[in-house]
């Protein structure tokens, strides 16, 4: 088993596949769970619901988390992701298709880690979650309990 994770938290089922794959496809070097909307992601996270038994000491190294959410928003997420010791610096990069100035202070004022915007073009796209993949799990240092 691969040592890193990374939470992709993602309705669209379009965005999610395009996200896993293209993660898949540049060698990312960790295990990819997956969240449909934002109480899936919490279950995942604090091991509840479908999750409940989950090993919950092992976090993911990065979180992408999409903003526009069923159930709970990705802002609702972030919040719970912040409040909770368990998951509080657990890096948490917001990947949306908004480019609101509100959208990204809001991310940012509840203390996510980075805002990606989603380009439209499939080469812009597979570049930023390549250079993201490559900061999150080959660039920066985490703690070890993470």
């Amino acid at each position: 088993m691969r040592d890193k994770l990374i939470l992709v938290v993602e309705d669209n089922p379009d965005h999610l596949e395009l996200t896993v794959l293209t993660l898949q496809a540049h060698g990312v070097s960790a295990e990819i769970a997956v969240a449909r909307d934002g109480a899936q992601a919490l279950d995942f996270l604090f091991g509840q619901g479908l999750h409940a038994g989950r090993d919950i000491q092992r976090q993911p190294s990065f979180i992408l988390l999409d903003m526009k959410l069923p159930k709970l928003s990705g802002l609702d997420v972030l919040r719970s992701v912040r409040a909770n010791p368990l998951t509080t610096l657990v890096p948490v990069v917001m990947l949306t298709s908004s480019s609101e100035q509100s959208d990204i202070s809001a991310c940012y004022h509840h203390g996510a880690n980075g805002f990606v915007r989603k380009p439209v073009d499939f080469g812009e796209f597979t570049e930023k979650l390549n250079a993201l993949q490559a900061y999150w799990l080959g660039v920066n240092e985490v703690l070890a309990a993470l």
